[in-house]
């Protein structure tokens, strides 16, 4: 099976020296941890009406330089990530530079509410992206004139996507942005077990343990039985069958990634959707992807490419000065305001 071409207009990829390979080129932000400045931006916060009393936190950034028509874009971290994550600081910088607003935003129990609410963020939890979409267009429709798009990265990445491919969507959500998704849930979980991925695996179980087990429950109920399995889980596998499934109403883990996985929502997207993804991500298999039809999809805009790491992309140069889309190892957020360009 070989990867869809390239399409028009996006630049090809070629990783950054000394970072070759796909774990220098997915852990690169973590050894390096860039900085991006990014202009003021508006506090906000969305709560949810799911009767849990639950909120999101984010940040709304006006651009540099407004622009009439541009959409605003929202953009949504990975597992044990935030709104400073630095793929986000840094897609922010670039798309803030060419005249669209942005909103950094946090999934729930992440960022300033870590231990602050009763349920949490996973791979599926589109009606907080519904809520938070509804809530800028009534609270801030200045700034979602020209609609919304969607990016999400990594964990996020599937959420969009099933977002897109689910019913109803709301009219605001213009397009969006998929990168590194685990389209596959039950496949990258498996896949994390690999003896190659056990650092990953290890530093990636502490960061879930340390964000879910700031929560308080109650002694005796079924939360606090929850996060009793959360603290004995020993593999990404063992949470998500104690903590996630259970928490949301799941049988078990498989149940929990065959109902939520982006792959069975991604041939009903109908809104232009960009998916980002390396064949040499360390984390998460090709297979879905290059199994996929894509010619039967012309929404879905396919940009796959051999290297890249997880969420990496770290190019080896790029036109321009030190931040935004067009900068050295930026290569990313080029394919990101590409995507927005087609959008005018």
């Amino acid at each position: 099976m070989a990867p869809p071409p390239l399409p028009p207009g996006y630049p090809p990829f070629q990783p950054r020296a000394p970072w070759w390979g796909p774990d220098l080129q997915t852990l690169r932000n973590t050894l390096r941890r860039p900085r991006h400045t990014l202009p003021p931006g508006q506090a906000l916060v969305f709560p949810m009406e799911d009767g849990t009393g639950d909120s999101l936190a984010g940040t709304l950034h006006p651009p540099v330089v407004p622009a009439p028509g541009r959409p605003l874009v929202v953009l949504i971290h990975g597992l044990a990530g935030s709104e400073d994550s630095p793929y986000i600081r840094s897609a922010a910088a670039a798309v803030l530079a060419r005249g669209h607003a942005a909103l950094r935003l946090n999934l729930r129990g992440a960022g300033p509410f870590v231990g602050r609410t009763r349920q949490r963020y996973h791979a599926g939890r589109t009606a907080d992206a519904r809520a938070v979409l509804a809530q800028l267009a009534r609270d801030h429709p200045e700034r979602v004139a020209a609609g919304i798009v969607v990016v999400g990265y990594s964990l996020a990445g599937n959420m969009v996507l099933k977002l897109m491919g689910e019913p109803g969507l709301p009219p605001v959500a213009r397009g969006a942005v998929a990168v590194s998704a685990p389209i596959d849930l039950s496949a990258t979980s498996h896949r994390f077990l690999k003896r190659r991925n056990r650092p990953y695996h290890l530093w990636l179980l502490r960061q879930m343990k340390a964000e879910t087990l700031a929560q308080v429950a109650e002694p005796g109920s079924a939360e606090s039985g929850w996060l009793d399995a959360a603290r004995r889980a020993r593999t990404i596998y063992d949470f998500d069958d104690g903590y996630v499934a259970p928490a949301n109403g799941w049988r078990d883990a498989e149940e929990y990634y065959r109902v939520n996985s982006a792959r069975q929502f991604m041939p009903a997207i109908i809104r232009p959707t960009l998916v980002v993804h390396a064949l040499d991500d360390p984390w998460i298999a090709p297979e879905p992807y290059l199994a996929f039809d894509w010619a039967a999809h012309p929404a879905l805009c396919p940009l796959i490419v051999p290297r890249g790491g997880h969420v990496g992309f770290h190019e080896a140069r790029g036109p321009g000065g030190r931040d935004g889309a067009a900068s050295r190892g930026a290569w990313l957020d080029r394919c990101l305001v590409r995507f927005l360009e087609t959008l005018a």
